[in-house]
């Protein structure tokens, strides 16, 4: 019998490939990717065709850790993040983006990220 950890850990890349064979980011509309770790979310707007990363927020980054206040859980930091990257995207002329939830499951903290987006007037 496997480990639950090992099992999950598993899933988790399957889930990955699957996602990443159906997903690609043009210049026209590029791929918002979220990456997260016990502390901290990441997100990221990519041209897969160009090979360049176009705008990045992080919880632990400067321009986002201004917005964040103490008594955020990290759900709401994560939905901030999402407002973070839709003012970015803005600011670079980018309107229309390809959600890639990565290896996580859409739920808790990759959905906060995505309705923060579309409430920074990104359309997913």
């Amino acid at each position: 019998m496997a480990d639950k950890n090992v099992v999950k850990s598993k899933k988790a890349n399957r889930r990955r490939a699957r996602v990443r064979l159906k997903i690609t980011g043009t210049p026209e509309r590029p791929r918002l990717t979220v990456a997260k770790t016990l502390k901290n979310v990441y997100v990221q707007i990519v041209d897969d065709v160009n090979r360049v990363t176009l705008a990045a927020a992080a919880t632990n980054s400067k321009n986002v850790s201004s917005e964040i206040k103490s008594d955020m859980n990290k759900t709401q930091t994560a939905e901030v993040v999402g407002k973070v990257i839709a003012k970015l995207a803005a600011e670079k002329g980018i309107e229309q983006v390809v959600f890639d939830k990565n290896k996580s499951r859409y739920h808790g903290r990759v959905k906060a990220v995505a309705d923060g987006a579309r409430a920074g007037g990104l359309k997913l």
